[in-house]
């Protein structure tokens, strides 16, 4: 056992593009997405102690009861894994928004794997946490990797990682208003034809290697319900849209957005002109390598 603690960070992510495929005969979604890691990162402490279990304290945000945090269960699957030879205590520091669509608690799961694992001396191999990753939730996997660029598919499960883009400043833009994930895939149900298919697009390497090419096809199959049920997300993202940025989408389900720019002054010149009056903004890099 590493004497600890042991610390990890947590990055948010973006969905460059993402697009919710067939619904399963299980009631679970396939999605089509790329990932993208940004600078905005929580921190995960995670130490070792002699009682049993996995105990945590949280400051910067309300993440709800122990129990059902993903940090917590992914602490105790390692610990399972390598036959509860002592308890773990985290510390979680929340800077990414809850409910807003960057993976926030998804990368703190991921996070507690790594650092639980390091308190272990490496008992777990990679693809071992990666199937565990799987088990907590869809985005988990593609943390565990540290891969700052990624293509996914199915749950989240199947990644290929890809070299990264240029590291380019952005602006995340959380409206006070957050989006139930589960309510967000009933909207696109309803939104759709039961016999609607979708229509072909090609992924091509090099184009997905320039931020021009990746404003071109970025997309999100969430935003246009979203946008119907909730105005003020529209305007935030008109306001968002209308600082010309590289690329301008909303993350995950929401409720955060997030533009792109070729510069930082760029970028710093809209933040100034959007102001709060669409809610928290947030002045982030996109990153081109591994946190750790």
């Amino acid at each position: 056992m590493s004497a600890g603690p042991v610390t990890v960070s947590a990055p948010a992510k973006l969905n460059l593009f993402l697009r919710v495929l067939a619904r399963e005969s299980d009631g679970y979604h396939s999605l089509e997405t790329l990932f993208c890691l940004v600078s905005l990162a929580d921190t995960v402490v995670a130490s070792s102690r002699e009682e049993r279990g996995v105990s945590i304290e949280v400051e910067g945000a309300d993440v709800g009861p122990p129990e059902q945090n993903l940090a917590v269960r992914a602490a105790a699957l390692v610990l399972e894994a390598t036959g509860h030879r002592f308890g773990v205590h985290l510390r979680l520091t929340k800077r990414i928004p809850v409910r807003a669509g960057l993976g926030g608690g998804s990368s703190d799961a991921a996070a507690a794997l790594h650092a639980v694992n390091a308190l272990a001396n490496g008992a777990v191999p990679r693809h071992e946490l990666l199937q565990f990753g799987a088990r907590l939730g869809s985005d988990v996997p593609f943390f565990v990797t540290g891969a700052p660029l990624a293509l996914a598919w199915g749950r989240g499960e199947r990644l290929f990682r890809l070299p990264p883009l240029p590291v380019a400043p952005a602006l995340l833009m959380t409206p006070p208003v957050g989006i139930d994930t589960r309510e967000a895939y009933g909207w696109v149900d309803a939104a759709r034809r039961p016999d609607s298919r979708r229509g072909a697009l090609a992924l091509d390497l090099d184009a997905l290697s320039r931020w021009g090419d990746i404003g071109r096809m970025a997309g999100n199959d969430f935003e246009s319900p979203a946008f119907e049920r909730t105005p003020g997300l529209r305007a935030a993202f008109e306001a968002l849209a209308g600082t010309h940025p590289l690329v301008c989408r909303m993350s995950g389900s929401g409720s955060t957005l997030f533009a792109v720019y070729r510069s930082a002054r760029d970028r710093d010149d809209a933040r100034l002109m959007l102001g709060r009056k669409h809610g928290r903004v947030e002045a982030v890099e996109t990153l081109d390598s591994e946190r750790s």
